[in-house]
């Protein structure tokens, strides 16, 4: 093993990088799967502290044929596992066969932010659309605006965003549409913004598939964390199409926001149950710890959302 990998101390890195890598022996179930078998689900969460109360967004999806993915709901919460639900954006509301990971922005003390990735009816084509309103109890669909249009050769979706002293970075998801029947490949995009609203794609990928690897079909960043001028990622992968929606959790590391690389042989986190283990969030607390969140399979393959308090010191 090299000292550095892409520019980064690799022992430095993995030492921090497992403080924060999910362990279902010290976790608690936030959000319960909705039903039982394949296909109940919720997951894809992105929660923010604010007001002394975490607000939580997240994917609720049945089987296909009952519901796919119907809609993304907001809830809150005091201690960070109970929650109680405030808002629903359905997909109907959003012209959308389905909704998958949203996240949850506060710009300032008046703005609130919801990003939401939307499947185009009869397509491939995923798209990002974005609500405002002043508190997340508030968002409604009417007001949605367009963000990342994606196009005839790119479906887009499943953003990480994070906003840092008037700076914005977006690390999105990108499914090419040249191939049919072979879309579910991915890799992942950077961008920066000085508003959340415009923003400037860097050249190339930020973080790619690694061939011949357990990530060789796709490579989704999920949750990112920054520091010292390093850059860790924590990332959703898959080895083949047959490993769709079976995504296990990998690390990524880098100096650059916009250039990262997947560490390890194997994957470093997946669900004692059926593998699934993905969508992670990190969340920063006002006391300095952290709270992580990540969607989970369970013992009968359906999925819940479960979360662990991180404390780094």
């Amino acid at each position: 093993m090299t000292d550095k990998i892409n520019g980064v101390d690799f022992e430095n890195a993995l030492k921090l990088a497992k403080k924060f890598l999910p362990k279902v022996s010290r976790s608690k179930v936030a959000i319960p799967a909705p039903g039982m078998g394949e296909g109940s689900w919720v997951g894809a969460p992105s929660a923010i502290e604010s007001d002394g109360h975490i607000y939580l967004a997240y994917r609720s999806r049945r089987p296909i044929g009952s519901g796919r993915g119907q809609g993304v709901v907001i809830a809150k919460s005091k201690d960070g596992f109970t929650f109680e639900t405030i808002n629903m954006i359905p997909k109907e509301a959003m012209d959308a066969a389905s909704l998958e990971r949203p996240t949850l922005v506060k710009v300032d003390d008046k703005t609130w932010r919801l990003y939401l990735s939307c499947a185009t009816m009869g397509t491939k084509h995923w798209r990002v659309e974005m609500i405002e309103a002043s508190r997340p109890e508030d968002f409604d669909p009417v007001n949605r605006r367009m963000i990342l249009p994606g196009s005839k050769k790119w479906a887009v979706k499943d953003t990480v965003i994070q906003k840092n002293n008037g700076k914005w970075d977006m690390w999105a998801t990108f499914h090419p549409l040249d191939i049919k029947y072979e879309e579910d490949r991915m890799h992942t995009r950077y961008a920066n913004s000085t508003d959340g609203i415009n923003w400037k794609w860097s050249a190339g990928a930020a973080l790619t598939p690694r061939q011949g690897k357990w990530d060789a079909r796709g490579a989704r960043v999920a949750a990112v964390y920054q520091t010292k001028g390093m850059v860790i990622a924590f990332y959703d992968g898959r080895a083949s199409a047959a490993e769709d929606k079976v995504e296990r959790t990998g690390i990524a590391v880098g100096i650059r926001p916009d250039k990262l690389v997947g560490i390890g042989e194997n994957v470093f986190a997946e669900s004692p149950y059926h593998r699934t283990l993905r969508y992670m969030d990190i969340t920063n607390l006002k006391n300095g710890n952290f709270r992580t969140y990540y969607e989970i399979a369970t013992d009968d393959q359906s999925h819940e959302l479960r979360t662990e308090l991180i404390k780094l010191k």
